[in-house]
């Protein structure tokens, strides 16, 4: 079985467009939610969102390049350069050496949409042009990382609603233990245009405290009425540690767990077992005790459902040991398909910076979250051991297990 280190991450929120402003951003307890007019003039009951800019791929990427990327693929495109400076992974080796690209993406509402109407409005399939279907297809976004990038391992793309991104990491990790792959570019991109949210808002599942945007993503607090969706794109670069090594490549963190389960239950609501089943595992799979976990980096979406049953959850498997708790998605709101990956770098950037960010809105507790040791304010504290949740529609569950390299 070989280890697996992360050698490389990178960031496009909106908390920050890169490392140091997501870090700085995490500690200080900034939120990115806004309130957009344009969502509320199309329909939406919730007009909340997280805003990020769109990048600039002009004069960075050539034009054929930049045609075949939907939004969420920018984002990831960005994301990814950022995580390969950070391992010192330079275009020569991914050249002579095997590396694979997985990453977590479930949706391309907006180019789906886009070349539909064009076809629509001329009557004519040839007018959509012919970069419209991989723009379109949820496998758009390794497809086309992997062809920019010029990889040769493992290419394809994980469809597991708001798991996508973690799993996207747990698979990366059981192949480079198993010797199937040295190196796998892992992450996960979720799209903010107007068209990517419109059927969730449709559930009615969205905050409505509209009148303080930064203040609507309240998880575990007893008023949350909603999550606050939003987006961009994480990348984690997975490397096995022999490799990490041998070429010198700086070691943030080890991968050492990784659980997965299914509810089998409602497609949409959550449930306790599902993901305490996937708790434990994650814990038998890094072969640790729930002891010796420092924090946990919860899912916590702030709808009520949600975050209760989380909260028994987490309590089921360490009621005893009460590791401190927060969810970042109070500062992001929720980044979906691309969120598994991002509290993944969220998670290594408090690691090594020896802090935990704080569950920001959280004022007053209900049974549930009363359980849960939260970290309301920014925790200076030294992080050996840390664990991610994310979970899915479909009853999809994901934890990964990480921890912290000392160099």
């Amino acid at each position: 079985m070989n280890r697996v280190v992360i050698t490389g991450i990178g960031i496009y929120s909106c908390i920050g467009k890169n490392l140091d402003e997501v870090k700085d951003s995490l500690y200080q307890g900034k939120s990115g939610i806004v309130l957009d007019p344009v969502r509320k003039k199309f329909g939406y009951r919730s007009g909340l969102t997280g805003y990020l800019d769109k990048p600039n791929l002009k004069g960075v990427l050539d034009r054929r390049s930049r045609i075949m990327l939907p939004e969420q693929a920018e984002f990831a495109y960005v994301s990814t350069v950022e995580a390969l400076q950070t391992a010192r992974m330079e275009q020569d080796y991914l050249d002579d050496h095997e590396v694979g690209i997985i990453f977590g993406n479930d949706s391309s509402a907006k180019a789906v949409i886009d070349s539909t109407d064009t076809i629509r409005e001329k009557v004519d399939t040839m007018m959509a042009g012919s970069a419209a279907v991989f723009q379109n297809l949820n496998s758009t976004v390794n497809m086309n990382l992997s062809t920019i990038f010029r990889l040769k391992g493992v290419n394809f793309t994980i469809s597991a609603a708001c798991a996508s991104g973690s799993h996207s990491i747990g698979i990366g990790y059981f192949l480079i233990q198993q010797g199937l792959q040295e190196c796998v570019i892992c992450g996960g991109a979720q799209e903010v245009n107007l068209y990517s949210m419109g059927t969730f808002d449709a559930l009615g599942a969205f905050s409505i405290h509209e009148d303080e945007p930064t203040k609507a993503s309240r998880p575990f607090d007893r008023s949350r009425d909603g999550l606050v969706p939003s987006g961009g794109a994480a990348t984690v670069i997975l490397e096995s540690l022999e490799s990490a090594q041998k070429r010198g490549a700086p070691i943030l963190a080890e991968v050492i767990g990784y659980g997965f389960s299914s509810n089998g239950a409602h497609i949409s609501n959550p449930s306790v077992d599902g993901p305490v089943r996937a708790l434990k595992k994650s814990l038998q799979n890094a072969r640790i005790s729930a002891g010796e976990v420092d924090y946990i980096n919860a899912h916590a979406t702030s709808t009520p459902s949600g975050d209760a049953s989380e909260a028994r959850a987490i309590h089921e498997v360490f009621g005893q040991t009460k590791p401190l708790v927060s969810s970042t998605k109070s500062m992001t709101g929720h980044e979906c398909w691309m969120a598994g990956a991002s509290e993944v770098v969220y998670s290594v950037l408090m690691m090594k910076n020896d802090f935990i960010a704080p569950n920001i809105n959280f004022e007053t507790p209900d049974e549930d979250s009363a359980l849960l040791n939260l970290a309301t304010k920014t925790t200076e504290k030294k992080l050996n051991t840390v664990l991610s949740n994310s979970f899915g529609f479909g009853g999809t569950n994901s934890s990964l297990v990480l921890r912290n390299w000392k160099n």
